[in-house]
């Protein structure tokens, strides 16, 4: 993290919190968390309490992107779920306060793992974490919408296809070059869209071990972050998005476990991993599985052009991070083109 007052006019935060944060006291220190490219995320340290405050990010956004108060409302609708989240304190949507619209959340202290290879645990150890993100995943989706107030959260019809349409605009709205294998992605996704099969859950849109904090000495998830994506939508699609990660390059950028023998240091072959989902689900199977993965690679791809043109235009919330991911749309559609055509992740 890197210091941020100059990002942040934590004057006029710590009069907000005063006046609308019962028993805050200040004076506040600003933290900026340097991962995230989307929302802008600050540690808030004060005499009283421990904050996390995620704010849009400036400049000229793309139409309904960064919905922090999308965030806020989904994740005070699961408290008390079996779904660990954060518990959430204010939305201020006064943009004028401090630039743009922001929410103020508990900090949930613990582990954050950007290396989905897990060097420093043994091999029991990334075997409890993994299946700890399978059993919150499968927990996530049997959350009963209505129970929890969030009919409306989504909107009717295939997801699939309203995700291509959408994703297609967006992806267009922010492209900066052309490239082929994404062209072929997208007609190979409107020409082979899954019929709607009825199934709708709550998805996070974003399920992947870094957004995630995990507990100090357990391998539990105490807090799921970044719904800034989550909708109401088909379920397979966030195991779908998960499951990239056993087919992208290993490393800071990749942060994946192509070419690495998961079963040498205890860590779910895809396979393994999707057939634990659908046992604790109550699912035979995913016939539709090599579609689903084709779309999230080419969902990923349209999202980190968004970032790489932020990047370029100045807007990202960290401008170099987000030229260099950028370099990954081509890798990503190709990745898309190769699980289209049933090649499998291992």
């Amino acid at each position: 993290m890197t210091h941020a007052a100059a990002q942040l006019d934590l004057e006029v935060v710590e009069a907000y919190l005063a006046e609308n944060l019962p028993d805050f006291r200040g004076p506040l220190t600003a933290e900026k968390f340097e991962t995230g490219q989307s929302n802008p995320t600050f540690k808030l340290t004060g005499p009283s309490d421990t904050y996390v405050l995620r704010r849009k990010p400036p400049g000229e956004l793309l139409k309904s992107a960064h919905a922090v108060d999308r965030e806020f409302r989904v994740q005070g609708a699961l408290a008390g779920t079996d779904v660990p989240v954060a518990k959430m304190h204010l939305l201020c949507e006064d943009e004028n306060l401090i630039g743009s619209m922001f929410y103020i959340m508990e900090f949930k202290p613990g582990r954050n793992f950007m290396d989905v290879r897990l060097h420093d645990l043994s091999d029991d150890e990334r075997g409890a974490i993994f299946d700890e993100m399978n059993r919150v995943l499968a927990a996530l989706h049997s959350v009963g919408i209505e129970a929890v107030g969030l009919s409306d959260y989504g909107r009717p019809g295939n997801y699939f296809a309203r995700q291509v349409g959408r994703w297609s605009k967006q992806y267009r709205a922010s492209e900066t070059e052309s490239i082929s294998d994404m062209d072929t992605l997208i007609d190979w996704l409107e020409t082979n869209m899954l019929d709607d099969d009825g199934r709708v859950s709550l998805v996070h849109g974003d399920y992947r071990i870094d957004n995630m904090i995990f507990a100090s000495e357990a391998p539990r998830i105490e807090a799921l972050l970044d719904w800034e994506l989550s909708t109401l939508g088909h379920p397979f699609s966030d195991l779908a998005y998960q499951c990239m990660q056993w087919r992208m390059p290993p490393g800071e950028d990749g942060r994946g476990l192509a070419g690495v023998d998961r079963r040498a240091i205890g860590i779910p072959t895809e396979e393994d991993y999707v057939a634990r989902y659908c046992e604790r689900t109550g699912i035979t199977g995913i016939p539709t599985f090599d579609f689903c993965l084709a779309f999230s690679f080419f969902r990923m791809a349209a999202i980190v052009q968004g970032v790489k043109k932020r990047g370029l235009d100045g807007n990202a919330s960290n401008p170099e991070r987000a030229r260099k991911f950028g370099q990954f749309v081509p890798i990503y559609a190709r990745l898309g083109l190769e699980a289209a055509s049933g090649r499998t992740g291992g």
